[in-house]
């Protein structure tokens, strides 16, 4: 048990000396001091910064996201879009992330790493999603995953963690409806309410996100 408290100790310090400091200037010796602890005890678990790193981006990045089914395409992507939201505009993560992202200009293996670590996560989200919307006969199927994921995330991700601007009160539900239509809902709609008459609109509740 206090094994696992070190290490959960060290994990918390790579994140606030890589919010701090960045990964260039981050150091063994740093986060040591900053969890409390020897820097032997770091090099027991790990060999060197960028094996600590690489482990802590994994482990972070790789966190499930919870996805309440709504009811509707539209309201499954505005929870989806303000969960996201909510990660990036973290305090760590609106820190960490731009440098992480430079770094990975330089360090073939940190970009791997993310990579790895963030397609699949939200590869795993955006297939849900879809196939939710797809048995619910919002979507048709067939659609791209890949492609999915990239209009369903990238925005957010540019507008966040790469220029770094504000979101309008009314961006979100915005940016779920151009998504929804991207993905084809509104041409699908259309043609099933043409060919079966009207379709049932699903509600976009208010879910409640964790905190």
């Amino acid at each position: 048990m206090l094994r696992d408290g070190i290490t959960a100790a060290i994990r918390a310090a790579v994140m606030q000396e890589l919010a701090a400091v960045g990964y260039g200037r981050l150091s063994i010796e740093a986060v040591a001091r900053r969890a409390g602890v020897g820097k032997t005890a770091v090099y027991r678990r790990w060999n060197s910064k960028l094996e600590l790193v690489l482990e802590i981006v994994t482990r972070v990045a790789g966190q499930s996201l919870p996805l309440p089914d709504t009811g509707s395409l539209m309201g499954d992507l505005e929870v989806l879009l303000r969960i996201v939201a909510r990660a990036l505009r973290h305090r760590l993560a609106s820190q960490i992330i731009p440098d992480l992202l430079a770094e990975a200009a330089r360090n073939p293996q940190i970009a791997q790493t993310l990579q790895q670590a963030l397609r699949a996560n939200q590869r795993d989200v955006g297939i849900l999603l879809i196939d939710r919307a797809v048995g619910r006969g919002e979507l048709p199927a067939g659609i791209d995953p890949d492609v999915a994921v990239d209009l369903i995330v990238g925005p957010l991700y540019w507008r966040l963690a790469v220029a770094r601007t504000t979101l309008p009160e009314d961006y979100l539900p915005r940016m779920a409806a151009a998504i929804a239509a991207g993905l084809g809902a509104d041409n699908h709609v259309s043609a099933r309410f043409e060919a079966d008459g009207p379709v049932p609109a699903g509600g976009s509740a208010d879910i409640p996100l964790p905190t």
